[in-house]
């Protein structure tokens, strides 16, 4: 896990980029309903506003153009609102300066920065992180599965492309799941949060000689879209609402890719799309 590229090697000419919770995994939604927003509110002692916290929280990070944000973002967003309208959290800066200026957003980078400044917030952020793992692991697993479709289009296209996993995820979580559901073998390299942002996971693996115009990105948040657009390459919206449709026709966007029919009208359709779904009220 140190080094998540070392056993990679470029197989084919294409390669699709997909990221887990959300897109390809069912889980999102219960994650973040019922570990990610309740730690925060026990480990920052919210509980006497917690509805209004925990209903802004689930707008910032599942129905909004901020879906899918890193999880110390989307703390970072909540934490602030919390500042400014309930209550004060301490040495909230030094959260907020650690996620702008980090390259690497995870509980080890975090560590890092505690032992470099001892910040209480901080100390928090890390506590809660790591509350947030114990609590994933204990979420009944019958109630997170791959989404319709997803095993069998993963199946199909590795027959002709290289596959990578790109999620901000905790990496021990999405491994057990894709191991779960069977679809790790259709995978040719797992890059989760301790590999660095999707940005920077999508630009090593151009170093290994694939074409900008035979790489996609499938995504259902903004994050995926900015990390394709940083890197020149094809975004492919998972729809959030429309996530069995969306993969059911995938298979069909990596042809239109491999045959040089992506670009232009074809992917301004997807983005605009993409950006209308997640645009409306829920």
């Amino acid at each position: 896990m140190n080094n998540p590229f070392s056993d990679f090697r470029k197989k084919q000419d294409s390669l699709v980029c997909i990221d887990s919770d959300g897109c390809a995994i069912d889980s999102m939604d219960i994650k973040h309903i019922r570990c990610f927003g309740p730690c925060m509110i026990t480990e920052w002692n919210l509980e006497a506003d917690q509805d209004v916290i925990l209903k802004r929280w689930n707008v910032v990070n599942l129905y909004s153009m901020t879906r899918g944000t890193n999880r110390f973002k989307g703390l970072v967003a909540a934490l602030r609102e919390v500042d400014q309208k309930e209550k004060a959290i301490e040495d909230v800066e030094a959260l907020i300066r650690w996620t702008n200026e980090s390259d690497e957003l995870s509980n080890t980078a975090l560590e890092r920065e505690i032992e470099r400044t001892h910040s209480i917030c901080l100390k928090k952020a890390l506590n809660w992180s790591k509350a947030v793992n114990e609590a994933i692991t204990k979420l009944p697993k019958e109630e997170i599965r791959p989404f319709e479709h997803v095993k069998e289009v993963l199946e199909k296209l590795h027959e002709t492309c290289d596959i990578a996993i790109v999620s901000s995820a905790n990496y021990e979580a999405v491994k057990e799941e894709w191991t779960r559901f069977g679809l790790l073998e259709h995978v040719d390299v797992l890059l989760a949060q301790n590999a660095g942002s999707k940005k920077s996971c999508i630009e090593r693996l151009l170093t290994y000689g694939y074409s900008r115009d035979h790489v996609m990105m499938a995504g259902d948040a903004l994050g995926d879209l900015d990390a394709a657009e940083k890197n020149g390459v094809f975004y492919y919206p998972i729809l959030v609402s429309r996530e069995a449709e969306s993969w059911e026709q995938m298979e069909s966007a990596v042809e239109k890719m491999k045959n040089g029919a992506f670009a232009g009208e074809y992917q301004a359709e997807l983005k605009k799309e993409f950006v209308e779904n997640l645009s409306r009220e829920r």
